[in-house]
């Protein structure tokens, strides 16, 4: 069969499947990942396990329509913050478990933890995606639902073509998990669809579609085939979604539009904002919804019949092209709503020179000369850039480099990133900001996470290694001091490599880590 025929029956195939979403039963184990070659050559773990050190202070409040914090999806909680309130391992005797989620690929980027512990997540396959029950102990897959094939992976199949899917944020990648643990996502179709989950009388787990919610008309969904942005604005995949303190259900697309669902009345309201890209998540607050476009951050409300309206706009330095190591020129943070009352909002410009950390004042009432707070330079001139949301807890923020990092063949034979992560802190006046410390550790695309509960910050880093070892690493930075405190060896070779998926902390302890080839859980031993 050549190369051609193949092709076209492989999109054949997809395009079959590609319209519906199937309940599937759970599939039989596939094992540990594999860890390449190497990883008898490296340190399994280096330095000392920590002693838990609180962190004061108040957690971000709880927002109502969603699930518990630290449980309801990647950023954790409502304002962004990647913060957990429990102690995740503190690198006694760690002990390491995988689980392969797919024969092909697998990485499971959005965790998320039902009332009983369970892992509701969704999981990235060269195929699709996948939506995954997980037990949190074994990694066991008790119910599984295949969500429709996306345009990027179906070109990337017919056109041989992988790296199409690195830069597709749509589909179901930006998730949440709900006050009564449903998963809201927006499906391929464009379709905003709430999944329940529930064991059957025969004590099978499985998913069900409690809500679909298709924008119609006010979203282009010509999407069989894909490109970035798409030529004749045809398709605008929907990239992220999450509730306002009403109960709204917000989206957001690649080609900038915004747009509320009522879930009580199915009512759909837009607005667009006009030669915009979207590519990151958003944050909400109790007065407000923070969305960063590749041009500007916005501060959002919604009028009473649901229609996004705009309280503030601010430009930032976009620079003039992509870096290696960005989506797309502009932003790659998820706006952290942080401070006393949430009277901040924080993200990342994409500036030629050095990237800038950037705080603004949130109030609606802030004179427009008064609303940037600081913009602070973070990293190596020429080498800085993240696509990564920032850690916010107080008035401190975290941010790491991500420079040189495009897609899981970015760091094979041993190659890593320029790296750094630093802490910048807005001073108690508001009169601008400081950098408390800086650290060399180089966390290459991962979804940081700081444990309240004991002051660790989590990084899941790779060195360069001249025998050529990819081996990446579960890091704990100590958050007051930024002092590493341990490293855990998880695994060696492209099947550990994370591509942008978070580490998540369990309940109970756990740290999580989407890998390409599935999740990897590291816990202590004692």
């Amino acid at each position: 069969m050549s190369r051609r025929t193949l092709s076209r029956a492989l999109a054949f195939a997809l395009a079959l499947t590609a319209g519906t979403a199937v309940a599937a039963p759970s599939p039989a184990p596939a094992g540990p990942i594999p860890k390449a070659p190497g990883h008898r050559l490296v340190d399994a773990y280096s330095g000392a396990p920590a002693a838990a050190q609180p962190l004061p202070g108040p957690q971000p409040p709880r927002h109502p329509y969603l699930a518990p914090d630290g449980r309801s999806g990647m950023h954790a909680d409502g304002w962004g913050s990647a913060t957990s309130s429990w102690s995740g391992p503190l690198g006694d005797h760690p002990e390491v478990s995988s689980e392969q989620m797919a024969p092909l690929g697998g990485e499971c980027a959005t965790v998320t933890f039902d009332r009983a512990g369970r892992i509701v997540t969704v999981c990235g396959t060269f195929t699709g995606f996948l939506v995954k029950l997980l037990d949190p102990r074994t990694l066991a897959t008790l119910a599984e639902y295949e969500l429709p094939q996306r345009p990027s992976t179906v070109e990337a199949i017919t056109r041989l073509d992988f790296s199409r899917i690195f830069k597709d944020t749509s589909g179901g990648a930006y998730a949440y998990l709900d006050d009564e643990d449903r998963l809201v996502l927006a499906d391929s179709r464009q379709h905003i669809v709430r999944l329940a989950h529930r064991q059957r009388p025969d004590g099978a787990w499985e998913f069900t579609v409690t809500d679909d919610w298709d924008p119609g008309r006010q979203v282009p969904h010509d999407c069989a085939t894909w490109a970035d942005p798409h030529p004749d604005g045809s398709c605008d995949p929907v990239t992220s979604v999450m509730p306002d303190w009403q109960g709204r259900i917000w989206w957001v697309t690649r080609q900038g539009r915004v747009g509320t669902v009522d879930p009580a009345t199915g009512t759909i309201r837009s607005v667009r904002l006009a030669g915009e890209e979207i590519q990151n998540s958003f944050s909400v607050a109790a007065d407000g919804v923070s969305i960063v476009s590749d041009h500007a951050l916005y501060e959002f409300t919604a009028t009473a019949d649901g229609i996004p309206a705009v309280v503030w706009r601010q430009t930032y330095d976009r620079g003039t092209g992509t870096k290696p190591g960005s989506v797309n020129q502009g932003s790659g943070t998820t706006p952290d709503v942080f401070g006393d009352g949430g009277r901040y909002v924080a993200i990342t410009d994409n500036a030629d020179d050095r990237m800038h950390v950037l705080v603004y004042r949130r109030g609606a009432d802030v004179p427009a000369d008064r609303r940037l707070v600081c913009e602070v330079p973070v990293f190596a001139s020429g080498a800085s850039t993240t696509d990564n949301s920032l850690i916010s807890w107080g008035d401190s923020l975290v941010v790491e480099n991500n420079y040189g990092y495009e897609n899981i063949s970015s760091l094979t034979f041993g190659r890593s990133v320029a790296g750094g992560v630093a802490r910048i802190d807005v001073r108690p006046d508001g009169s601008g900001c400081d950098t408390v410390w800086e650290s060399a550790e180089r966390s290459p695309s991962v979804v940081p996470k700081l444990s309240t509960g004991n002051g660790l910050i989590y990084l899941y880093t790779k060195d360069p290694d001249a025998l050529g070892v990819d081996a990446w690493y579960l890091t704990a930075v100590d958050f007051r001091t930024g002092r590493t405190r341990w490293k855990q060896l998880v695994g060696t070779g492209v099947a550990y490599d994370n591509n942008w998926a978070p580490i998540t902390l369990g309940p109970d302890g756990t740290a999580y880590v989407g890998v390409f080839n599935g999740l990897a859980a590291v816990r202590d031993g004692g």
